[in-house]
């Protein structure tokens, strides 16, 4: 019988592998031409076996592999797909015949989620803030830093608590201590080896010196008052027009006008409007004294007791 498979030695074996949670682990191992089986463990249990030259022998979907040539050997690489939590550990290549083997170890990561609770905070002058920034579901614990404005903060100002989450998860709370003395952008950075880059979260702080706080109060009080002196004069507007309108219309005859008050003033050859006595405005082209309509009275007496209503 063949006896080749004694002659079979492993060239280059395996390397450490480090990937997050759901992607493919990928590990090659090179072995002599004469090989005739090649058995893959993981963490000691066989989870893909190979056979010269029918192939590999699949026992899982998550295992498969496949084989380059080269002049210096045959490569064998094991894919793993689906990578879990579970599958770090020690992944190594065997061969049947001699024994000979070599390892090298999976490590599996998650990257969990990473959030400040406020997306903007306000802060008064010479004030102090604490910030705190929550990583959840982690493996490992993420190794969190701090930036302002781009440039990372000194370790000092911010201390890092680790504890245990479920299912082999880790969790981890920064709290930043800021003193600012003007806007900045913070952000909080969570980092694990598998992540191409570190996971971030922002905050903006709105830095309120003295002045701008003055400010803030006097202009919304000035606004209202400015506000309530306009709507005053808007009802006062109405509330006059109105009354003209229903008691103290006259018309010139001649050249003079005589008001209600028994007061005598110059038409100026136009038609006058006269409100106890003054001259208050020119009215064309009436022949009679307009009157308001009992609509138009109704809606008018509503409007003004709203306004009222409402500055009181």
């Amino acid at each position: 019988s063949r006896n080749l498979g004694f002659c079979s030695f492993i060239i280059t074996g395996p390397t450490n592998v480090t990937v997050l949670a759901g992607s493919e682990a990928r590990f090659n191992c090179t072995v002599s031409s004469k090989w005739v089986i090649v058995i893959w463990l993981s963490n000691g249990n066989p989870v893909l076996t190979v056979v010269n030259p029918q192939g590999p022998i699949i026992t899982s979907d998550r295992f498969t592999s496949q084989n380059y040539t080269s002049t210096s050997g045959f490569t064998l690489e094991l894919i793993v797909h689906d990578t879990r939590l579970s599958d770090s550990g020690r992944i190594e290549c065997s061969t049947q015949q001699g024994n000979e083997s070599s390892s090298a170890f999976l490590w599996v990561q998650v990257n969990g989620s990473l959030f400040i609770k406020n997306s903007t905070i306000t802060v008064k002058e010479n004030k102090t803030v604490e910030i705190v920034c929550e990583a959840l579901g982690w493996a490992p614990a993420p190794d969190i830093t701090w930036m302002t404005n781009d440039t990372f903060i000194d370790k000092s100002r911010y201390v890092t608590k680790q504890s245990q989450g479920s299912n082999g998860l880790h969790n981890a709370m920064s709290i930043l201590t800021l003193t600012p003395t003007d806007t900045e952008i913070v952000t909080c950075l969570a980092d694990i080896e598998a992540l191409p880059s570190p996971q971030n979260a922002t905050i903006t702080v709105f830095f309120l010196n003295s002045t701008v706080g003055k400010w803030m109060f006097v202009v919304p009080c000035l606004c209202y008052f400015f506000f309530r002196i306009m709507l005053l004069c808007f009802i006062l507007k109405n509330k006059i027009l109105f009354y003209l309108q229903t008691n103290y219309y006259e018309m010139c005859r001649g050249d003079r006008v005589k008001t209600r008050s028994s007061l005598e003033v110059p038409c100026n050859l136009k038609d006058s409007v006269i409100l106890y006595g003054k001259f208050i405005g020119y009215m064309e082209d009436f022949t009679v004294a307009p009157q308001v309509s009992s609509v138009q009275s109704k809606t008018l007496n509503l409007l003004y007791s709203f306004f009222f209503f409402f500055l009181n």
